[in-house]
């Protein structure tokens, strides 16, 4: 039997949160996708609202995943407490809210999702991505697991994907907001692509207008960051899962553009 995941790369702004709303249930009807994970981190540019959380949840996701901007909106705190089906990285402090991963019950049997955080060039300093997830595996007990990493660096996030190789239905790369051509099945069996884009204004700089973060590159005055106009885009990849042996099958590319 197969079992097919949409990940979904992060939204920003409101013209992510428009384009979530328009699109998902439609993409995730056209790809027959049997559970949903979007990263919702940047939905209000800068953190994501709980009214957000519940959108994005309500247009057909079945997780949500954050990443370094996870705590940027106060409010969120008690809505991790309160929502299971938002993740923060599970590699942050301990005594902070919200948990890292949780095993969702779907027609195929329990579905782990696993959020974590890289350390290359991020601001924070949680623990060791790379054996957290050790420990987290040994508390499993699902088939099919789903393991997001919210990195900077490409090699951190390809490191992940080879160690847990034939371990793990899945790991896909989040936060640097581009897609990257290298979607496949890697040799062991496990989905992966080093990130999944976003979900937001097509003619931006990760989702900014473009002269903003011109201005910042130059050394100019700064202002705050601003969602681009225009155009949007939702940019996703499809996994396709082997629900006997819980490895990937296929990986595609199911992106939308205005």
């Amino acid at each position: 039997m197969e079992f097919k995941v949409l990940a979904v790369g992060d939204v920003v702004g409101n013209p992510g949160m428009e384009r979530i709303r328009r699109s998902l249930r439609y993409l995730k009807k056209k790809t027959g996708a049997n559970f949903v994970v979007v990263n919702g981190e940047n939905a209000a540019v800068v953190g994501m609202t709980p009214q957000q959380g519940e959108d994005i949840l309500d247009a057909g996701a079945d997780a949500i995943t954050m990443g370094n901007h996870t705590y940027a909106k106060r409010e969120i705190v008690t809505y991790l407490e309160d929502c299971p089906q938002v993740l923060r990285p599970a590699n942050y402090a301990p005594q902070v809210p919200g948990k890292g991963w949780a095993a969702f019950e779907t027609q195929a049997g329990p579905v782990a999702v696993i959020d974590l955080i890289g350390r290359c060039n991020m601001d924070y300093g949680p623990d060791n991505p790379f054996l957290q997830v050790e420990r987290i595996l040994k508390e499993v007990d699902a088939k099919i697991i789903l393991v997001e990493i919210h990195a900077e660096a490409t090699s951190e996030k390809l490191a992940m994907g080879y160690m847990l190789d034939g371990r793990v239905s899945a790991v896909w790369g989040t936060h640097t907001h581009v897609p990257t051509a290298d979607t496949q099945v890697l040799p062991k069996g496990t989905g992966y692509v080093t990130d999944l884009g976003m979900t937001g204004p097509k003619h931006s700089v990760l989702g900014i207008r473009p002269e903003l973060s011109i201005a910042k590159f130059r050394g100019d005055l700064t202002e705050r960051y601003r969602w681009a106009d225009g155009p949007t885009k939702l940019e996703a990849v499809l996994f396709t899962i082997d629900t006997d042996t819980g490895l990937c099958r296929h990986a595609e590319r199911v992106d939308l553009y205005d």
